[in-house]
């Protein structure tokens, strides 16, 4: 009952809402094949693709990805297409030759890049005003120079995961809150799983982004420094923030703590390897219970816990992320099929699914007040808690030469001078923003005033 009174509330906080999709305002079914949202007269079908990042529900998509091509009384057939970490890049190929895709998953640091690209369509034309009204405009995290681009379906805590069963073995009884205690813990860790092949920590560098972005930042987030080294104070990029974290990871890896080849591990492999009790610790997102109830039955004891901070004291929030999930693209030649698709995916008895089945946290008022509590493993880990909150959108920016992600990466294996590493970002990366602002219309005015401690513990109950 706790547990449904916490989404409760959650639900009356967040201040946007997904209602059943009802009726859309799609235009009537043709026979010509650019637009339409049905098959020919003779039976031919609408072939459209749906192409996701998403390995963690890949399954349950799938299915109901086949039960839509089964039951659509549109002619309409869904080609899902599931890509690894290089879906970005996947996704710029795409769209540089005639195979991009019909509907795209968008993400919180994602959809302002696809949007400044040009590669997704407005979909306010298919809204009705009961659905307008109830999907409340998000500016830069689903609606930009007032369209919307996509709606919400849940959002993404992250903490620190945990093997329970290799914490006991080694005498530990509680997870890090520390960036000392983190590198102590992994080091006692694979002290006490070295010899099954077990280590103390991991993380999956065959992508750099994706695995600072899911433990870098929020160590970062909830020390109080921005998770992308942008500080909304001054308006500029500053990645200090970032020098104990990555001399923590680099300490790590340099003591023998860290689970060997990493430099080409990628998150599923990764999972695997955790689900079998080689990995005690990493960092990831709400995805993970539903991950190991189905895509890789845990054999261990784990568990998730608020990521440590650099000092042991919150001074801002871990990301509470979310505010979109799917989108149509630009370059669809079925936008009124692929909608279709979209309405069967945002309708109550989908999203009601996906949170019961662990997927995801809903953040639409309407499914967290009604679906149950998941009973997955590990689930009540990641519920939004006090340290939980929304960061205001960064100004995504392109600099010349490596990025932050790589450059840190880099440090780990190689070291250096961390320090020179963090000033030569600062300067590209204020450079490429300078540029922005001047030729492209970007936006990035400073905020003396703003405290990332405030963010925190509007989503707890």
């Amino acid at each position: 009952m706790k547990k449904q009174l916490l989404l409760t509330s959650l639900s009356a906080v967040l201040a946007f809402g997904l209602a059943a999709c009802g009726n859309s305002n799609t235009a009537e079914n043709s026979k010509e094949p650019s637009n339409s949202g049905a098959g020919s007269a003779s039976g031919e079908k609408t072939k459209i693709s749906y192409w996701t990042g998403d390995r963690h529900d890949a399954e349950f998509v799938k299915e109901k990805v086949a039960d839509f091509n089964a039951t659509n009384t549109d002619g309409i057939e869904v080609e899902l297409v599931v890509k690894g970490d290089d879906f970005d890049t996947a996704l710029d190929l795409s769209f540089q030759t005639a195979d991009s895709p019909d509907v795209i998953r968008v993400k919180e640091n994602t959809i302002g890049t696809f949007y400044k690209k040009e590669y997704l369509a407005p979909i306010d034309e298919y809204l009705s005003d009961d659905m307008k009204a109830k999907f409340p405009e998000m500016v830069n995290l689903n609606t930009f120079d007032g369209k919307r681009y996509s709606l919400p379906n849940y959002g993404t805590t992250m903490r620190l995961v945990y093997n329970k069963d290799l914490f006991a073995k080694a005498g530990i009884t509680k997870p890090p809150t520390t960036l000392q205690e983190l590198v102590d813990t992994a080091k006692k860790l694979t002290a006490a799983g070295k010899a099954d092949g077990a280590y103390g920590f991991a993380q999956n560098f065959k992508s750099p982004a994706s695995a600072l972005g899911r433990s870098a930042r929020v160590i970062a987030e909830m020390s109080g420094f921005g998770g992308f080294g942008y500080d909304f104070k001054t308006a500029r990029y500053d990645f200090s923030g970032f020098k104990p974290i990555i001399e923590a990871f680099k300490q790590i890896k340099d003591d023998g703590s860290m689970l060997p080849g990493v430099e080409s591990l990628d998150i599923d492999p990764l999972r695997a390897q955790f689900a079998e009790g080689k990995i005690g610790m990493y960092l990831s997102f709400s995805s993970e219970p539903g991950v190991y109830s189905t895509q890789f039955p845990a054999k261990i004891d784990w568990a998730a816990a608020p990521a440590p901070t650099i000092d042991g004291n919150a001074k801002g929030a871990s990301g509470f992320l979310g505010g979109q999930w799917l989108a149509l693209s630009a370059k669809s030649k079925h936008k009124d099929a692929a909608w279709k698709f979209m309405e069967y995916m945002y309708s109550d008895q989908m999203l009601t699914a996906y949170q019961e089945n662990g997927y995801g946290i809903s953040m639409v008022p309407s499914i967290s007040a009604s679906a149950k509590i998941p009973e997955v493993k590990g689930i009540e880990g990641f519920l939004p808690n006090q340290y939980d909150g929304v960061w205001p959108v960064y100004p995504a920016v392109a600099p010349e030469g490596m990025k932050s992600d790589d450059a840190f990466f880099k440090y780990m294996l190689n070291g250096g001078d961390l320090d020179a590493t963090i000033a030569d970002l600062n300067k590209r990366y204020n450079a490429a923003l300078d540029d922005a602002m001047k030729n492209d219309g970007l936006k990035a005015e400073p905020d003396p005033g703003f405290n990332p401690a405030a963010l925190a513990g509007k989503f707890a109950k």
